[in-house]
């Protein structure tokens, strides 16, 4: 694993067009079309899963490490597609998840979890102890984040082998990422992120080797509303930030929905690894959204708003405005916060119903519906026509991240 990754970060660093995308999602639809993609283009992908999505208490998809490494595995096989090719990431593994806590009981909770994330075959870790626990701010300095980063890449290290570490974190601040007067995301500072990496890796010790990625932000944002664009001709000077360690790329997340040549242009700035998530399950949902409005009587809707207003936690906070902005969002919004609901047993029967209906019709009269791109792609696609449907309108917004050549 760390062997394709350490190749990737080599050739990225001599200057070629080089990256892996980070497909961050545990919806099964999603995780089948990013896999099918993968052996279509001859590609390694990175599957990655949260700390709060999966863990040893089973985070918000009731998965603990070893379920989800056995879901996507399964996934592969049923599709035929070669496990060799998947490099499995944990994502922001650290206290997040416990930080109602005092900040030793979150700790040995993290502990738990990066062992167990190992153990169960996760080999890309991007620790992140950036945030603060109980009593503490909200975000820590480099040096306490380094320490408490450290001290579970030690756990890491003394449970399994063949592991790549990402640190550093661009989590955006309560109320979103700040844009500058013309709209644009402000960059991480590159002598921020040269501190970062510097305090790592002396923290680190005789694992800062391990050390193979720096999270930073290169600009990219989006919200419920609107997608802030990487500035094409913007350096942020990050590439000379990692002059000193030859063997670390840049890891750039929220990197949904940006154009087709921003992904290059990441790559040409240093970012190797490319994380991309609810853009996936946005398109999922556009799939099935459309599909819902070929039937005589449209139900899913309807069905999926019942639930969002039964239960706002997922969405409240996230959406603003008028009640009827809201409920735009809620099923429109880019952040997509409507994938949360999908594993609930309602959303699930209607989807089964769904595709039963859409399987009962003529195909020319259904593919009728959807532009030559996706009628295209649902051709070289595996399954019955409800699933070719789907994976095309995924695989449409994931393939612009498989550019370039290969590791």
């Amino acid at each position: 694993m760390s062997d394709v990754l350490k190749t990737i970060i080599r050739k990225n660093r001599a200057g070629a067009p080089v990256a892996i995308p980070s497909v961050c999602s545990a919806h099964p639809d999603v995780l089948r079309a990013s896999l099918v993609l993968a052996q279509q283009r001859d590609r390694h992908v990175v599957i990655e899963a949260t700390s709060n999505q999966v863990n040893q208490d089973g985070g918000y998809t009731g998965m603990r490490p070893t379920d989800f490494i056995d879901l996507t595995h399964n996934i592969a096989d049923a599709a035929g597609v070669d496990r060799e090719r998947i490099i499995f990431g944990g994502d922001h593994l650290g206290p997040q998840a416990w930080r109602a806590m005092p900040a030793e009981q979150a700790m040995e909770k993290a502990r738990v979890l990066v062992r167990d994330y190992v153990k169960a075959g996760f080999g890309k870790i991007h620790l992140d102890c950036s945030e603060g626990c109980a009593g503490e701010p909200a975000q820590l300095g480099d040096d306490q984040t380094a320490q408490r980063s450290a001290d579970l890449a030690r756990v890491c290290a003394d449970t399994g082998e063949d592991l790549l570490f990402v640190v550093g974190t661009e989590v955006p601040p309560p109320g979103g990422a700040r844009a500058d007067e013309d709209g644009a995301i402000a960059p991480t500072d590159a002598d921020g992120a040269r501190a970062t990496l510097a305090a790592h890796m002396e923290t680190f010790g005789a694992l800062s080797p391990m050390i193979g990625g720096l999270v930073v932000q290169p600009g990219v944002e989006f919200t419920p509303t609107d997608v802030h664009k990487l500035p094409m001709d913007r350096d942020p000077g990050f590439l000379a930030a990692l002059s000193d360690y030859p063997q670390v790329c840049l890891e750039a997340h929220s990197t949904d929905y940006q154009d087709d040549a921003v992904y290059p242009r990441l790559a040409e700035l240093g970012f190797a690894f490319q994380k991309v998530g609810p853009a996936l399950t946005f398109a999922y949902r556009d799939a099935v959204y459309a599909l819902d409005q070929v039937q005589d009587s449209p139900h899913l809707r309807a069905v999926m708003e019942r639930l969002m207003l039964a239960d706002p936690s997922y969405w409240q906070g996230h959406y603003h405005g008028s009640d009827a902005e809201k409920a735009a969002q809620r099923h429109d919004g880019l952040a997509d916060r409507i994938r949360y609901y999908w594993p609930q047993p309602d959303a699930q029967a209607a989807i089964a119903k769904l595709q039963a209906n859409v399987n009962a019709m003529d195909r020319n009269a259904v593919l009728a519906h959807f532009d030559a791109d996706i009628r295209d792609r649902a051709e070289v696609q595996q399954g019955d026509l409800f699933q070719r449907i789907v994976d095309a309108h995924v695989a449409r917004m994931l393939d612009p991240y498989f550019f370039g050549e290969s590791a």
